[in-house]
């Protein structure tokens, strides 16, 4: 069960109307990274966790407050539409100063559809999709995909605390930026709280046995690309991330080797051989022997097997 309180998790008072700025705050409701996103993302995989306790409730937790950052986004885009002025040119025959700033600068569709409000779309005008939610069942699948969404999330909002200098603006991104960073920290504390209740582990799932894996190739690094610098890097090298205690299990700690097709020994770049068809007879083609011993001069055969041919078709006998 859900309320509502009559209030603003974070006030949302902007200085000024900005009905273009409106639009890019769009990204932060309905983006692929949107408030819209994580909220939905929480709240379904707080309701599909079938693990009660602490994850289950700490879901729901986070999943309601992204509820109130929705509302906060939306309230500041309708303020920032409100009384805009009329500052695009060509447009002074529109009395209302709300349209024409729509007209000058915004999404028409945002007064069209919306009354210059807030919608679940993105800075473009694109709906927000459902597909952009991660909710596996797996804790750990899934608390590394809330990390990056809220990663994102954070980078998004920073860039556009960075577009404008309204100081309203910019002060409700401030809130929503701290509490990215809170929860980025929440996530990846999460991710470890599992591991340490043995409830799941790296590679996930945890609970496909290694054995069944290729062995040979669990833990090798292949370079795809011509050269070796991506061999100098931690992740081609030493213990592996996923072993058990953090130290390298047999068959043993991550390697590097070089893709098949790019070993110069086995690498062959000389053209194919021209392929060779073979069509088989037809069925009305006579069949001849060949007659080593024929001293008939090859235009004289061609011209008799025409005229053999001819005779044949016209119902007559060639003359003997």
């Amino acid at each position: 069960m859900y309320t509502h309180t009559q209030r603003l998790q974070y006030q949302a008072a902007p200085d000024r109307s900005d009905p273009v700025y409106a639009a890019k705050l769009q990204e932060l409701i309905g983006g692929q990274y949107g408030e819209i996103t994580v909220m939905m993302q929480y709240l379904f995989q707080g309701w599909n966790c079938r693990l009660p306790g602490k994850y289950k409730d700490m879901l729901h937790d986070i999943g309601t407050e992204e509820i109130g950052h929705v509302e906060m986004l939306a309230t500041m885009v309708a303020r920032l539409m409100e009384g805009a002025p009329l500052d695009s040119p060509g447009h002074d025959e529109v009395s209302d100063p709300t349209v024409a700033a729509v007209i000058g600068g915004m999404d028409v569709q945002s007064a069209i559809v919306a009354g210059a409000g807030g919608r679940a779309v993105d800075s473009r005008g694109n709906l927000w999709n459902s597909g952009f939610i991660t909710s596996s069942g797996n804790l750990m699948a899934d608390f590394h995909s809330n990390a990056n969404a809220e990663m994102q999330g954070r980078l998004q909002a920073a860039r556009l605390y960075n577009m404008t200098d309204d100081p309203g603006v910019r002060e409700m991104l401030a809130f929503l930026i701290a509490r990215d960073h809170m929860h980025q920290n929440q996530w990846l504390a999460a991710i470890e709280q599992l591991k340490t209740d043995g409830i799941e582990d790296l590679p996930v799932p945890g609970a496909f046995p290694l054995e069944r894996e290729t062995a040979e190739v669990g833990y090798q690094f292949i370079t795809f690309s011509d050269g070796e610098a991506s061999t100098q890097g931690r992740w081609a090298g030493g213990a592996a991330p996923t072993a058990p205690g953090n130290s390298a299990p047999c068959p043993g700690p991550i390697r590097s080797t070089v893709c098949p097709v790019h070993r110069a020994a086995t690498l062959d770049c000389s053209p194919p051989p021209p392929p060779t068809w073979s069509f088989p007879a037809p069925a009305w083609a006579p069949t001849r022997k060949p007659n080593a011993s024929c001293s008939t001069p090859r235009s004289e055969v061609i011209t008799h097997d025409r005229q053999r041919d001819h005779h044949a078709h016209s119902g007559r006998r060639p003359a003997r």
